[in-house]
């Protein structure tokens, strides 16, 4: 099954260096990536031109000026770049696993979407992490963790589930499966249905509140937080806003209670401002 992998990014071009030499060790290998821009500088679009000449990878810059945290609107505009039924949403301080995607494609099942997680590993190890540590899979071995800064936590043994284990695990979690934008995938058409993501919503649930969407819909969750892995680069949040969380959690409140599937603030207007996806010019060459 084809892949349209979704990423956001922001002036980070260190980290998704990082993330895309992990899209390259790959095991699903139909997919296409479409780096989903909230504004960086041009130093992210000659990273991209590079990484397409070291790694061969489908790449799509979908780019939008800086003009705010303005998360859900790139990702509705990626959205429409996409050419693939099936859509995996990450972002560009997560670093996947070599059988993430393939963990995605084998558990999309028409009715539901998926929820993973992640490992959140601190500072010194974020930037210990190379280019040879990603190819070779070390970055995912606790032990290299261990060595290289990461504290020990219970919630770090999703890295170490065996397949069977992991499946059993994903059944007994009391984690609620909230659609999670860092670890996530849903059907393009359900996507489309609920009209994307609330382009009101700035940092802070946005995710979440798609999934509850989602789940008005009709489309059931499911959990791959134990076999679709990926590890958590470290980084400030400097545009974090209490007020802004709250209001969100309002918003996501509201949605639940009056079961409200689609919002008015997604795609479809973002269409009537006249934004069309051009493909052909957001391919990297």
């Amino acid at each position: 099954m084809r892949l349209s992998v979704i990423i956001t990014t922001y002036n980070s071009p260190i980290w998704l260096e990082k993330v895309l030499w992990g899209l390259y060790t790959q095991q699903h290998r139909d997919f296409e990536v479409i780096i989903a821009d909230d504004g960086s500088t041009r130093e992210t679009a000659d990273l991209l031109k590079r990484m397409r000449a070291e790694t061969g990878l489908e790449l799509l810059h979908v780019w939008q000026p800086d003009e705010g945290f303005q998360k859900c609107r790139i990702l509705n505009k990626a959205i429409l770049h996409a050419d693939a039924p099936y859509l995996v949403f990450t972002d560009g301080d997560c670093i996947l696993r070599s059988d993430f995607l393939a963990e995605h494609a084998r558990n999309a099942e028409r009715g539901y979407y998926l929820s993973g997680s992640y490992c959140k590993l601190p500072m010194e190890t974020s930037l210990a992490i190379t280019r040879d540590d990603i190819l070779a899979g070390r970055c995912f071995e606790m032990d290299w963790l261990r060595a290289h800064g990461l504290k020990r936590n219970r919630k770090n043994l999703k890295l170490v589930a065996p397949p069977r284990r992991a499946a059993l695990f994903n059944l007994l979690t009391t984690t609620r499966c909230n659609f999670k934008g860092a670890n996530g995938s849903a059907w393009s058409d359900d996507t489309i249905a609920v009209n994307g993501f609330d382009e009101r919503m700035a940092w802070g649930g946005l995710d979440r509140e798609f999934g509850v969407r989602l789940r008005n819909h009709g489309v059931k969750p499911r959990h791959v937080r134990y076999n679709a892995i990926c590890v958590h680069l470290d980084h400030s949040r400097g545009y974090r806003d209490n007020s802004v969380v709250s209001a969100n959690k309002q918003l996501r409140i509201e949605r639940e209670r009056s079961r409200a599937a689609r919002t008015d603030h997604g795609i479809a207007e973002l269409l009537e401002t006249g934004y069309q996806p051009d493909r052909d010019s957001a391919m990297v060459k």
